[in-house]
């Protein structure tokens, strides 16, 4: 996405390639007059890589992105220009600057804005390699300011946070073929004003979507409720920890006195699936943290679980914490990916938070537990929605596998669809009760009880 927007700026008449190496063999064996490369933490070795094999064909290489505006000096050795922060308005100045043969080393954004932007270059993303080719971004950044957040030090040295106009988010919308949508912003709801406008406007679209957005921004006001209307199906909430002195020491103060059982009620009254993601390793954490949080999780029926190692990225508040502490063990970027130990915690050691980690996703992802969460929804049809997606997310890996190799994943979005289509029946919530239907009720079943003792 990063890479069709910028492209956007480019004179449509000049040969463009985008290639993505997530999902296909790069063609290294070309002569570009210009490059230009997205790079983050576990890609950034890798992306010097390539820089360097092509400025020693005589391209003209560009770095930006996370880990660029992280750690510049470092990049700069690999790059003829690097670009700090978001590049809306530096881009084009590189460009005229490049067109007149006098770059800049360096450029950093200070201008924040997504006003009059042009076209994303979605031409250039090879649909048919991607289960969810329409993704979307609608705003930038986000108001909140977590130590452990990468995008936090990305944002800096102007507004952290901004959105589109409305008339413009929907106007993109309109252009992306099929239902499904997946909004990339790091917190949809962030500006309540322009989520309510954007979620009316999409009323009536007959799209489904997921998205992200925080505890607090759920349980604020009806917000949810016109989001559920616009078609959001599925959402990214960042619980991070059970612990309120977690959630302090990490600056994450918008969950701190909020009722995460709430927040799962809101979301299970509008049908609304929940990704949530916790955060293994913060200081306080000891060995019963990984049962107590699996537990929770499985018993208040959160649909599917992104679990983490505690990661210090450079540019962060913890990073110059643990460096100042002297806790970090290695700088290898590649193992700064969240499923390694890459500092000395406090309370475990790091054999016992790896192996906790491991256990975790493990005992989660069991069919027992499966069952499990999925037994904890008051609707049978929810109960099964859940079912299916947490079982297709984990369980049936060799499958996903053999799709993606015989390049098949655009057949599997109707199922997609399928899976995120509404269900609606009598709720608790007094904004969903006057909705039509009510299916059978789904008795909660005591089939096991996941995480009942501390991994060894």
């Amino acid at each position: 996405m990063g890479l069709a927007t910028l492209a956007a700026y480019l004179d449509p008449n000049l040969e463009i390639t985008l290639q993505d190496e997530h999902v296909e063999k790069l063609d290294l064996d070309d002569y570009p007059g210009l490059v230009v490369i997205q790079v983050y933490i576990t890609n950034a070795y890798r992306a010097y890589q390539i820089a360097d094999h092509y400025r020693a064909r005589g391209a003209y290489v560009v770095l930006g992105g996370l880990h660029v505006t992280s750690l510049p000096d470092e990049a700069a050795l690999h790059a003829d220009t690097i670009f700090l922060g978001p590049g809306e308005h530096t881009f084009p100045q590189f460009l005229r600057d490049f067109a007149t043969g006098r770059p800049l080393r360096r450029y950093e954004s200070a201008t924040r804005t997504l006003e009059d932007l042009p076209a994303i270059r979605r031409d250039l993303i090879q649909r048919k390699r991607y289960l969810v080719p329409n993704s979307i971004v609608v705003s930038r950044g986000c108001p909140h300011h977590c130590t452990f957040c990468y995008k936090d030090a990305f944002f800096s040295g102007g507004r952290s946070f901004y959105t589109q106009r409305v008339d413009a988010a929907l106007a993109e919308i309109a252009r992306l073929p099929g239902r499904h949508l997946y909004f990339l912003d790091d917190h949809l709801f962030a500006n309540p004003r322009f989520a309510r406008e954007l979620f009316r406007g999409m009323r009536g679209m007959g799209r489904v979507f997921q998205a992200a957005a925080t505890v607090d921004s759920i349980l604020r006001d009806d917000l949810i409720e016109e989001a559920a209307a616009a078609g959001l199906r599925s959402l990214f909430v960042g619980f991070e920890t059970l612990s309120p002195s977690g959630l302090a020491g990490t600056g994450k103060r918008q969950n701190l006195g909020r009722s995460y059982r709430e927040v799962v009620r809101r979301l299970d009254d509008f049908g609304i699936m929940i990704n949530g993601s916790f955060v293994f390793g913060l200081d306080g954490d000891d060995r019963e943290v990984f049962p107590r949080t699996v537990e929770w999780a499985a018993q208040s029926g959160i649909t599917t679980a992104t679990f983490h190692i505690l990661t210090p990225y450079p540019g962060t508040a913890l990073f110059s914490d643990m460096v100042a502490q002297d806790r970090l063990v290695t700088r290898d970027w590649d193992l700064y990916d969240t499923r390694h130990v890459v500092y000395r915690p406090i309370g475990l050691s790091p054999e016992e938070l790896k192996r906790g980690y491991d256990w975790s996703y493990e005992t989660f992802y069991r069919w027992g537990s499966i069952f499990e969460a999925a037994s904890a929804h008051s609707s049978a049809k929810h109960a099964l929605k859940h079912f299916i997606y947490s079982a297709g997310w984990k369980k049936f890996e060799p499958a996903w596998n053999l799709v993606i190799r015989i390049k098949q994943l655009s057949q599997m979005r109707p199922l997609l669809e399928a899976v995120l289509s509404p269900v609606v029946r009598e709720s608790r919530d007094p904004a969903v009760a006057r909705l039509p239907n009510k299916p059978m009720e789904l008795t909660r079943l005591p089939l096991r009880q996941p995480g009942a003792s501390a991994p060894s």
